[in-house]
């Protein structure tokens, strides 16, 4: 390493080599006080050096034999601590890889692809071989070529493949407290930069582009550091009771909104994934791993996957997974690393970063490595693990997928052509699914935002702009349209598809243990289709739309218009949509006054459904047409003025069905014993999806705090390490039960509810519900006596019958959508649709509120018509009919709201949009505060 660029690079800051302090002392006599506190503190800190642990001297991880360019920069020259023994900040990884580009810019490029909540730069590498990095712009048109060979004879298709390199990218660290990622990114770079006379690491530049993405969840990762190095002490403990290993709420796994990142990659809510799915299209690489780390207690991951397989999986992906998992066990059995596959981690749902590339044509993989949770850790087995294995786990199993992408090069590549050729091909002869048809007759801004969200993904939509048929059905002009027929069909397929299903002999399997009560297998929901999601009507055809088709635009959203009338007395905005929920927001926060119908009415021959907002020209500024425009604009809502209060039919605008709606002030519960992903989701529907601001309270002050000046309080799911009741006590019951009855409007979601239901709490009069028996007959719970009545056990049945508890919670649902059906009679439905789609997971179910008590606004629908995607148990079905998801309570001057399932679970479910706003923005209108 040259002096020039340790001098340059050289600075005094936390965790970075310092200067030499020799020239600042000599100017100072030697015997001074601040010179003589000087050396007392430098003998001090070569005391602690000398009683370190022994793990702080280990060397930082590398592959064995291999000679180093002295050239190129270590992480002790630019950090000044070695690889594997202190957890990088976001800020020193980008300042280390920044130093790699300087070092050696002919051969590594950074690129920066977003940026976060809280503002820190999401950045990725490419390293290849100069003569490669000089031509990637050719490089992504040639693959772009491969990803989409319409129109390409195989003579140009070959000429591309023969001079294409292979594209692996190497993703790590999307849960921000899985810390040996980032590392083991920046030492996986280091060496491919530095190692010399390495045929493995000279064929891996030969023939292949090495992208990685050292960072996925900067703010995660950085939420993490900070609080362990609060906790940290003069050494760091291995004892998982200690602090370092126990990270308060929330942990550092998820993003600034608490979303889970692994899981958004259907619904592309958060920047983090929006710009890693626009860098993955950019390059559309052939290999994509991510690298996980999981509990302290196991070894290491690899794929091929568990069962069950997403059956849009073509042979040669599952296939090319041996590949990778031969190569990453031979090395790992040559440097005694315990590892597994085919265990825990499927392949079914395709939300992950490692399922999604792989419906454009990856083979694509998970890789998880045991987690220290900080710098040491002692497994159960006595041994312990250090932050530098697992640095040096990741590191190998990178270096060993890069090694055999790159001898894999041609097969890869004639793989990934023949996955598009084929999924085009089945496109084609899809006798039953060539098109999905969408009328968008309802939910423009939902039709909008999917169609959106699926180009961002690469997916082709086209727009009818006059009549067509299919399959002997007229579509209506403006419908959406997406054949089947192009590269991205089995991505089509798997995210629109109404059903995706399991293997039977799993599902089997997961019968029989849950026969006898041993959990089940299933690793994630089972449902996802996002046209049920978006609760948007979809019709398929086997064969093409025939009719006028143009390219439907990529925006999320679209412009919306006013008309106006001149002798407007008020304008009116058609409820339903999210677009009009959003121009509701804005014009809130904007000050105007704005009223809205729980009534229908017709108007010059228009029916305006319930909810239709009515803004007064006689009690808004002159301004109004102006501000009202920009607003349809930017939110994608229709306003229309009208010269006439008066209605053909239906209820005027000042009927007593018509509120007028204030703004409400939101505040939430915050911190523990509520679920960081609940609240956080809750928190950005609101604040993004809505577009009001949200006053987040921590659970101890908000047990005895004064609530007056909210409107509405939301307590969101409950998560794993406590609950509601512990939490508020007495006083919190108390200070909740005041708010409702002062006009407040109090929203529970899925866990909450378990405790408003509560006898002791008494806010609800709902409650929750044991199993269902097959059989009336009541059990006597007698084993608490000594000895009990003789019995006889005649079969198998009857011993199952003998062994079953006497009362017990139903099963847990692992995640399927099922139908609810809205009552039209309460405002709470205003503007939804007849029938939903809600998400149930877990054991939840709840009797219905009586109507003395409340109004059950949603409810499930019967048990054969329940199931509208995914995987539910027969009993779960039978007991679930006719049970609420929605529920409205008066008590005193204020309501409560329960919603028994989340209805903001990851953000995606986009067609319980409105219903949640209602609560959240028109609830306090239908309360009665004193104002």
């Amino acid at each position: 390493m040259s002096q020039a660029y340790r001098t340059h690079h050289e600075a005094g800051t936390e965790g970075r080599r310092a200067a030499s302090p020799a020239s600042s002392w000599t100017s100072s006599p030697i015997n001074s006080p601040i010179n003589s506190l000087a050396v007392f503190l430098a003998a001090a800190l070569m005391v602690v050096a000398l009683v370190r642990p022994a793990m702080a001297e280990q060397a930082p991880p590398a592959w064995p034999g291999v000679s180093l360019d002295p050239a190129i920069p270590t992480v002790a020259d630019v950090l000044g601590y070695e690889s594997g023994s202190r957890i990088t900040t976001h800020a020193d990884m980008v300042r280390y890889m920044q130093a790699l580009k300087d070092a050696a810019p002919d051969r590594i490029k950074l690129f920066r692809y977003g940026e976060t909540w809280e503002g820190r730069a999401l950045i990725y590498a490419a390293i290849a071989k100069p003569e490669t990095l000089a031509r990637l712009d050719s490089i992504k048109q040639d693959t772009a070529m491969l990803a989409d060979p319409r129109g390409h004879d195989d003579s140009a298709l070959k000429a591309a493949k023969a001079d294409l390199p292979v594209i692996t990218w190497l993703a790590y660290s999307v849960h921000g407290n899985e810390v040996s990622g980032a590392d083991a990114a920046m030492q996986t770079a280091y060496h491919l930069l530095a190692a010399r006379d390495s045929q493995r690491v000279d064929s891996i530049l030969e023939n292949s582009i090495a992208i990685i993405n050292p960072l996925q969840n900067p703010d995660g990762r950085d939420r993490f550091i900070n609080r362990f190095r609060i906790h940290k002490g003069v050494e760091a403990s291995a004892d998982r009771l200690s602090a370092e290993h126990n990270e308060p709420w929330p942990s550092g796994r998820t993003n600034h909104y608490m979303f889970d990142l692994n899981r958004d990659w259907l619904a592309l809510t958060q920047p983090e994934t929006r710009g890693h799915v626009k860098a993955l299209r950019q390059w559309m690489p052939q290999v994509f791993v991510d690298l996980h780390e999981m509990g302290g207690d196991s070894t290491y991951y690899f794929a091929p996957e568990a069962v069950p397989y997403n059956p849009h999986l073509t042979g040669d992906q599952r296939d090319s997974l041996f590949l990778f998992g031969k190569n990453n066990a031979r090395h790992f059995d040559r440097f005694g690393i315990p590892y597994f596959t085919r265990d825990v981690y499927d392949a079914f749902y395709p939300g992950y970063g490692a399922s999604w590339p792989a419906y454009f044509g990856a083979v694509s993989m998970t890789y998880e490595q045991a987690s220290a949770r900080g710098l040491r850790f002692r497994k159960s087995d006595g041994t312990e693990l250090t932050f530098r294995d697992s640095v040096q786990h990741h590191f190998i199993a990178s270096i060993s997928t890069l090694e055999a992408a790159a001898a894999n090069r041609a097969r890869l590549l004639d793989d990934f052509l023949d996955y598009q050729r084929s999924a085009i091909e089945e496109g084609r002869k899809s006798d039953d699914r060539r098109s999905y048809i969408f009328p968008n007759r309802r939910d423009a801004a939902g039709h909008r935002k999917l169609m959106g969200v699926l180009g961002e993904m690469g997916i082709e939509v086209q727009q009818t702009t006059g009549t067509a048929r299919a399959c002997g059905e007229t579509v209506p002009q403006g419908a959406y349209v997406i054949d089947a027929a192009q590269p991205r069909k089995r991505m089509i397929n798997t995210l629109l598809n109404p059903q995706v299903d399991m293997e039977a002999d799993f599902v089997a399997e997961q019968e029989r243990k849950r026969g006898k009560d041993l959990p089940h297998d299933i690793y994630d929901v089972t449902a996802w289709s996002l046209a049920k999601m978006y609760n948007l009507d979809m019709k398929l055809c086997g064969k093409p739309v025939d009719g006028p088709l143009v390219p439907a635009g990529r925006n999320r959203v679209t412009p919306g218009t006013l008309t106006a009338d001149p002798d407007s007395i008020a304008y009116l905005v058609e409820w339903g949509d999210m677009a009009a929920v959003r121009l509701l927001a804005g014009a809130l926060k904007d000050g105007l006054v704005v009223k809205a119908t729980d009534e229908t009415f017709t108007q010059n021959g228009k029916t305006w459904p319930r909810g239709t907002l009515i803004f007064p020209v006689g009690d808004n500024a002159a301004t109004l047409p102006d501000t009202l425009k920009e607003l349809a604009v930017k939110t994608g809502a229709n306003v229309v003025g009208t010269a006439s209060g008066w209605v053909s039919k239906g209820a005027e605008f000042g009927a007593r069905s018509v509120h007028r709606i204030h703004t409400p002030r939101i505040a939430m519960a915050w911190d523990e014993p509520t679920s960081s992903y609940s609240a956080g989701n809750s928190r950005f529907v609101i604040e993004h999806q809505i577009g009001l601001p949200v006053t987040v309270i921590r659970t101890d002050d908000l047990k005895s705090a004064l609530l007056e000046r909210y409107d509405v309080l939301i307590l969101p799911d409950e998560g794993w390490g406590g609950s509601y009741a512990d939490s508020f006590g007495e006083t919190g019951v108390k200070t909740l039960s005041a708010f409702v009855e002062r006009g407040g409007v109090l929203i529970g979601q899925k866990g909450a509810v378990n405790w408003l239901a509560d006898p002791d709490t008494g806010l609800l009069s709902t409650r929750r519900e044991y199993q269902l028996r097959d059989d009336d007959a009541e059990k006597k719970d007698d084993t608490d006596d000594a000895m009990v009545a003789g019995t006889r056990i005649a079969s198998k049945n009857a011993l199952h019958a003998a062994t079953t508890p006497a009362e017990e919670r139903p099963d847990s649902i692992p995640g399927a959508l099922i139908h609810a059906r809205t009552d039209p009679d309460n405002w709470l439905t205003n503007g939804v649709a007849d029938r939903l789609n809600v998400l149930v997971r877990g054991r939840g179910i709840f009797t219905p509120l009586k109507r003395d008590k409340g109004v059950n606004a949603v409810h499930f629908e019967g048990a054969e018509d329940l199931l509208s995607s995914g995987y539910l148990w027969q009993e779960n079905r039978r007991q679930l009919a006719y049970k609420p998801f929605a529920m409205v309570e008066k008590r005193g001057r204020g309501l409560v709201i329960a919603f028994t399932e989340d209805p903001t679970i990851r953000a995606y479910l986009d067609g319980l949009g409105v219903i949640y706003a209602n609560a959240v923005l028109t609830g306090s209108a239908h309360a009665n505060p004193l104002r």
